[in-house]
């Protein structure tokens, strides 16, 4: 991600800024040049093998995603009344209480299977 001559350039104010842009610690001496390039050169391929090891975020088992995929079907698709309804709701009209908070819902549970749809295909790349 970074070379190591655009780091060398800098000075080790602008290494410090840049470690704590990115929540890197320096490794070694922080009094020297080297201890910050060393761990700007060196988090992007660590991250991604700590990812492949298991530690830190990590991908759900196929365990989880079959229940992340029951969780959708479990949902269901909005029937055509449901449909017109939060077209409606996606247009500020509100209905009156307390049928409102009914409404509400019926938009929040459709948003929310949108996001653990999306969520689900993002995983299954």
């Amino acid at each position: 991600m970074f070379m190591r001559s655009e780091l060398e350039i800098k000075t080790i104010r602008e290494l410090r800024d840049l470690c704590r842009r990115y929540g890197i610690k320096p490794t070694g001496n922080p009094g020297y040049k080297v201890s910050y390039i060393t761990s700007l050169m060196a988090f992007p391929q660590l991250a991604l093998h700590q990812m492949q090891e298991g530690r830190g975020l990590k991908a759900p088992t196929f365990t989880t995603f079959q229940y992340i995929g029951a969780a959708i079907d479990e949902m269901s698709s909005p029937t055509d009344e449901q449909i017109a309804l939060i077209r409606l709701t996606l247009e500020g009209r509100k209905m009156t209480y307390p049928d409102r908070f009914e409404q509400e819902k019926l938009l929040n549970l459709h948003k929310a299977k949108m996001l653990v749809e999306q969520a689900f295909a993002m995983l299954s790349q």
